[in-house]
């Protein structure tokens, strides 16, 4: 397909090359051989997997404008799919309401001991807000931190990390 082709498609048709190794001539007539992780919907940019043996897995992307033609080379199965989930999004466990109500109280413990100020928000008082300017939401983790201030935001998480909380 050429580049008006690939343009022209709606994200409900880039949905169709998902999990199949596809082969992608870009504009410069450069070839690119990987799974497809994704397509953003808005510029049609597709996010190749590549597996290499011996080596890490490599993430490609190739601009959306600058797509000339896409081959499908072979169709994934779940197992692929799985693979592909798991390489670049992280696998969330499963916390019992018990344990996350635990993790909550342990983290907030921690931070009044240290003399942070804490308070707990929400309707069911489920995220913890850290001296009014950051929060964290469920299973309270560092990655599970947000606020605008990123200096307050990198602090945190890093306290967060080093406790293990």
């Amino acid at each position: 397909m050429d580049v008006s082709e690939w343009s022209k498609k709606k994200p409900a048709e880039w949905q169709e090359f998902l999990n199949k190794e596809v082969s992608v001539t870009d504009n410069e007539k450069s070839c690119h051989q990987g799974w497809v992780f994704t397509i953003d919907p808005v510029s049609g940019t597709i996010v190749l997997v590549q597996f290499l043996e011996d080596r890490q897995p490599s993430v490609v992307a190739v601009m959306g404008h600058a797509v000339q033609k896409v081959e499908v080379l072979r169709e994934g199965d779940n197992s692929m799919s799985e693979k592909l989930t798991a390489l670049l999004m992280p696998e969330r466990q499963a916390y019992s309401q018990k344990q996350l109500e635990q993790k909550k109280q342990t983290l907030k413990d921690w931070l009044l001991k240290n003399r942070i100020p804490v308070t707990e928000q929400g309707r069911n008082k489920e995220v913890l807000c850290v001296a009014g300017v950051l929060t964290v939401a469920p299973p309270y983790r560092s990655e599970d931190c947000s606020s605008s201030n990123q200096i307050i935001l990198s602090r945190i998480q890093s306290l967060i990390q080093s406790q293990n909380c």
